[in-house]
């Protein structure tokens, strides 16, 4: 079993984590980086968060640590709702899974039941980008945009305090995808958790601060392990 898996966020491409990861591997931490259907694994399904759920529980084992980045925080978040007894820990790297039903959202989550494409429309590609910290929106297949739709909306019905896993969130104070209140409003709803601030982090220190990161993930996990 590994020590450490991760589930990333609404990406296409799991590259950008190389770098962390291979500075945990160094340091001799052993790390499973998952890769999620319809985003770095291919699927022509549309996904619910039951769906993302089910496969998280298939994919790690039982007493196992866990991270989730944005999206993937959301994945956890609600595997550990279910199933508060399947992690031994969860890590939150700055994740989604607040609901806050701004304009950005609801234009994006209408977008995607519409089903059309949006290529040359700059600003709704940047509204994804806001909400997901992804640019992929304009090649985005149908699916997934419709399972992005499905994301936001499951966030009405997460219970937190369901969550009963030891968890430790880490935050970007730089995040503008998912801002530092979100964290707070985690931390003060999450039965048993943990809250980090990091200065410099953005929505995803493995771009910005990959280092750092790594750093900060090696010393948890040793102290968790």
């Amino acid at each position: 079993m590994a020590d450490l898996y991760i589930v990333h966020g609404w990406t296409y491409t799991v590259s950008p984590w190389k770098r962390t990861v291979e500075l945990l591997r160094e340091e001799g931490i052993s790390v499973k980086l998952l890769r999620v259907p319809g985003l770095t694994e291919p699927s022509d399904k549309v996904f619910t968060i039951d769906d993302y759920a089910d496969w998280a529980d298939e994919e790690i084992p039982e007493g196992a640590i866990a991270l989730g980045h944005s999206n993937g925080g959301r994945i956890l978040l609600n595997l550990c709702a279910k199933n508060p007894d399947k992690l031994k820990y969860l890590i939150l790297l700055d994740a989604a899974g607040i609901y806050e039903p701004t304009m950005k959202k609801k234009i994006v989550a209408g977008l995607a039941k519409m089903g059309k494409p949006f290529k040359k429309i700059k600003i709704i590609d940047k509204a994804f980008h806001k909400i997901t910290g992804s640019t992929d929106y304009s090649r985005a297949p149908e699916n997934m945009k419709k399972t992005l739709a499905n994301m936001i909306e499951s966030d009405k019905n997460l219970d937190l305090t369901k969550v009963e896993t030891k968890t430790f969130i880490l935050w970007g104070k730089k995040d503008t995808t998912t801002p530092p209140r979100q964290a707070t409003e985690m931390y003060e709803k999450l039965p048993n958790a943990e809250l980090k601030f990091y200065a410099n982090w953005t929505h995803a220190p493995y771009i910005s601060n990959p280092d750092d990161l790594a750093r900060a993930l090696k010393t948890l996990v040793e102290r968790l392990k």
